[in-house]
């Protein structure tokens, strides 16, 4: 969902209370919309936060072959009772083709993605930055940055400090009100990765 033709992208993290690792992350996450069938697909969004809370995107590059594993670095912040994902774009590179951010001169050595969170249980809800929104925000003045739009593309950029993007958390509704769900499924990765090459049942999930 990074790095696509919609997107935005933050000059500084979320604040200074930045955590490595939320615990209730760790475990084999699937699709919600998936999760009813008998049988995985190698489309459904897949990732697996082992026992160092290291965050891993399970990609299935051909059908029925051997799961790719990919590390991708993520950080965590808590405040104000919400929870977010920040995630630095220079981290994404083995996932996605990044380029640097539209219209930014002098180009920033890295800047971020940022995502809303409710964890709950064994339910997992990822409320993903509203791009369309924030560029509005931006032409109106609300907040500092840019704004590229072109054809079906649209790149924005927001300027601002870590205490500046914790107050634009907190002061203004910049993520989507739809989120992407995900579950946390019974399976271990080496069952998953099993029924993804075999096309065994893959069980339920919680």
């Amino acid at each position: 969902m990074l790095a696509g033709c919609v997107e935005t992208r933050f000059e500084s993290p979320i604040g200074d209370n930045i955590e490595t690792c939320d615990a209730g992350w760790k475990g084999l996450w699937v699709d919600a919309d998936a999760s009813n069938r008998d049988l995985p697909d190698k489309s459904d969004a897949a990732f697996y936060v082992n026992d160092a809370c290291e965050f891993i995107v399970l990609d299935q590059p051909e059908a029925k072959g051997p799961l790719k594993q990919i590390h991708v670095p993520i950080n965590y912040v808590h405040a104000d009772g919400r929870d977010y994902v920040v995630i630095a774009d220079n981290a994404i590179k083995g996932l996605a083709d990044v380029k640097p951010p539209h219209g930014v001169t002098p180009v920033p050595e890295k800047s971020f993605y940022f995502a809303r969170y409710r964890l709950r249980g064994d339910r997992l809800e990822l409320y993903q930055v509203d791009s369309e929104r924030i560029a509005k925000l931006v032409i109106d003045g609300k907040l500092e940055g840019t704004v590229d739009k072109r054809q079906n593309e649209l790149h924005v950029y927001v300027h601002g400090t870590r205490a500046q993007m914790l107050e634009i958390v907190h002061a203004q509704p910049i993520f989507s009100d739809k989120p992407f769900k995900l579950v946390r499924s019974r399976l271990t990765l080496e069952q998953y990765e099993k029924s993804m090459l075999t096309e065994t049942p893959a069980g339920k999930t919680r």
